[in-house]
């Protein structure tokens, strides 16, 4: 690639990290790690239901001697608060990217309260944060989370801002 975009030099981190799995609730603003991790025969991507599934998986991975990334949505932290206390508990590595919602251009008043109290919430539950606001800055920042996570097993957070991932439009 001679010139990637930000989200494909991201992927290609992940893949430096030695990353193999991908868990998942659909989101636009992961569409192209998704698409990405499924075009991938060395990655497998496992769709969630809810994203504290995604810590579970995490957590299975390692055991099993595996890397994994979950990809989540700042409305979707919420849902991760207790199960956060296995990673801690167990010390095991968890990596996260989160898009977040409820900031920069924002069209839905239900976002905004989850996205102000994303970064607040998850350093409160023990995880490390780190947020991305520029292109730049972006797969050098997801690479040291990553190492972060691993190298120390804890759990780590990458927040991906609205104005990084861009506004979402809605359109009657």
């Amino acid at each position: 690639m001679d010139n990637p975009t930000w989200q494909e030099s991201v992927y290609a981190a992940l893949k430096a990290a030695r990353i193999t799995i991908l868990g998942y609730v659909p989101d636009a603003g992961h569409a192209h790690l998704i698409n990405a991790a499924h075009a991938d025969p060395d990655m497998q991507t496992v769709v969630l239901t809810t994203e504290e599934e995604g810590i579970a998986l995490s957590a299975g991975a390692w055991l099993g001697g595996q890397r994994a990334v979950m990809l989540m949505q700042s409305s979707g932290v919420g849902n991760c608060i207790n199960m956060l206390s296995l990673p801690l508990n167990c010390r095991m590595p968890f990596l996260t990217l989160v898009t977040m919602r409820g900031e920069w251009g924002e069209f839905n008043p239900w976002q905004v309260p989850m996205g102000a109290a994303t970064q607040p919430v998850l350093t409160a539950a023990g995880v490390h944060v780190r947020r991305a606001d520029q292109p730049d800055e972006v797969a050098e920042m997801v690479a040291a989370s990553a190492a972060l996570a691993f190298d120390s097993q804890i759990p780590v957070a990458v927040l991906l801002s609205q104005r990084l991932i861009g506004a979402k439009v809605f359109v009657k």
